[in-house]
């Protein structure tokens, strides 16, 4: 039984993959089944992947168009915005120049009115300097009428004249 098990296992020849005379039948079922292979793949496979790319190409133009038009609007709307603060900017420098002109014009009435109280209390007071004045002149000329008349009664009694001290001394006040 040794023999025959070593004789029965010399008799084969191995691997079936590597014996030349299963080649030609190797050869034909490889053929069939790459065929068979290539005919799913080029009839049912390659389509479905061909159309899954050409969605998703479509896809992407689609997105490269929306992001396209998504950046034309995002610059109509920057576009718009600067219009808008370039006029904001104006109509607040517009209203910055009238709110300006108001006060100009209150502050010159503001001005104005204190400049006539000013001239009233001006004239008002010079008024009262000039009443102050020939007060003050007619009390200084009656001071010299009275002081002339006793200086001219203490050197000499008989000259003491009244009418002519009072005529003497309105001669220098003047």
């Amino acid at each position: 039984m040794a023999t025959e098990a070593a004789t029965g296992a010399s008799s084969t020849p191995g691997m079936p993959q590597l014996d030349i005379g299963t080649f030609p039948n190797q050869i034909f079922w490889l053929l069939v089944a790459l065929v068979i292979i290539f005919y799913v793949l080029s009839r049912v496979a390659l389509p479905r992947i061909g159309a899954i790319i050409e969605e998703r190409h479509d896809g992407i133009a689609n997105d490269l168009e929306r992001a396209a038009d998504y950046r034309r609007q995002a610059e109509e709307a920057e576009a718009a915005y600067n219009q808008a603060l370039i006029d904001a900017r104006a109509e607040a420098q517009r209203i910055a120049a009238a709110a300006k002109a108001d006060v100009q014009k209150d502050i010159d009435a503001a001005i104005a009115k204190a400049d006539a109280e000013i001239s009233a209390q001006s004239a008002e007071s010079e008024a009262r300097i000039a009443e102050i004045r020939d007060s003050a002149m007619e009390a200084v000329e009656a001071v010299a009428k009275e002081t002339a008349l006793a200086v001219v009664g203490a050197v000499d009694a008989d000259m003491a004249d009244a009418d002519a001290v009072n005529a003497a001394v309105a001669a220098q006040m003047k």
